[in-house]
């Protein structure tokens, strides 16, 4: 080891530093601190000679430029906050994966924390916890039971939530949940059905009020009757559980389930019955998750483009980072489409027999 770099890593009277300075690099490749600082930030064209020399004398130095600190002077960590509950979820995780490939895209990282519940407590200590890493931004993929009157934020901080609850208070991005229930709802009833019953999500679940709330809402306009919705946790064996019940009776004759996952449990469960999807009872999912497409009969849904409103909350960050506009009240909606397949039909007793 050369003198130069042995003296680099000792402080004075020989007791060791903390780690080698943008000096030393300076001195060893014999530049300007000002010269280190270009070729670690990359602002500004350095020769590629000299360049090269101050790259091997921050490798003989072990020299690693201060990332935190440069983002202290430059007001920008290049960093994303993401809060998420329960990630093993279809919508969850696409949303997260959606959102890092947005977030590189634009250049920045991804720091995730997975809340054990959504509750306002516990998002406020994933807020804190990420602030101490250091963000530009924050995203929050539903909130649930949290609430914006509850929720601590830094004030100053950029924020993006995928939760409707949120508008007026924070700008909000989401699939048209209420549109696409709608539209599931009125598709059965174009097809014949006298009504249609509903697997509902969890009491707990935004999204799965919304949907809910559009469903009766359909029905009574429609002037049909609606009947007390089944209780489901989003799961394909909350599905099953139900389909067995709704397989003994013989009124129901089209289902709207919330998610996907309880309408393949559904469909499950009226198989092993002997009930027939669709001749015996129709069958609406929400999501389009890639199974559905490859159930038997591939499922009739509702789609949630979660690729698209992963891009559109980093979109929303970089806005509100870049200072064009104010944000608070913004809501972008997101269509979520009625994908029809074989899963639906007019049922037995209204279709026309073939001559």
């Amino acid at each position: 080891m050369s003198s130069e770099v042995r003296g680099a890593r000792r402080g004075v009277k020989g007791h060791p530093k903390s780690g080698p300075s943008i000096g030393d690099v300076a001195r060893l490749a014999g530049v300007s601190s000002q010269t280190v600082s270009r070729v670690s930030t990359g602002s500004e064209p350095v020769k590629a000679e000299t360049r090269e020399r101050v790259l091997d004398a921050m490798r003989q130095l072990g020299y690693a430029p201060n990332l935190a600190a440069r983002a202290l002077r430059q007001g920008n960590f290049r960093s994303i906050g993401l809060i998420a509950h329960q990630v093993i979820r279809t919508g969850e995780s696409k949303t997260i994966e959606a959102v890092i490939e947005a977030a590189r895209l634009e250049g920045y990282s991804v720091s995730l924390v997975d809340v054990e519940t959504p509750s306002s407590s516990d998002v406020s200590e994933a807020v804190q916890h990420l602030s101490h890493q250091a963000i530009d931004g924050l995203i929050i993929i539903r909130a649930e039971t949290a609430t914006p009157a509850a929720l601590a934020l830094p004030p100053t901080m950029p924020v993006a939530v995928s939760d409707s609850r949120f508008i007026g208070h924070h700008p909000a991005v989401g699939a048209d949940q209420i549109g696409g229930s709608r539209a599931a709802v009125q598709h059965l009833l174009d097809l014949g059905h006298a009504t249609v019953h509903h697997i509902a999500g969890p009491a707990d679940s935004g999204p799965a009020d919304l949907r809910a709330t559009a469903w009766r809402q359909t029905l009574t306009s429609a002037g049909r009757e609606v009947q007390e919705p089944f209780g489901g946790d989003w799961s394909a064996e909350a599905g099953y559980t139900i389909g067995s019940e709704i397989a003994q009776r013989d009124d129901v004759t089209a289902v709207f389930a919330a998610n996907d996952e309880m309408a393949a449990g559904l469909i499950h469960a009226l198989h092993e019955a002997g009930r027939r999807v669709p001749d015996d009872v129709s069958v609406v999912g929400f999501d389009d998750i890639d199974l559905a497409a490859h159930l038997w009969p591939p499922l009739t849904t509702v789609r949630q483009e979660f690729h698209q409103i992963g891009h559109d909350l980093v979109e929303v960050i970089m806005r509100q980072l870049g200072g064009r506009e104010q944000l608070t009240g913004y809501h972008g909606t997101v269509p979520a489409p009625l994908i029809v397949r074989q899963s639906t039909a007019a049922p037995r007793k209204r279709r026309r027999t073939r001559r």
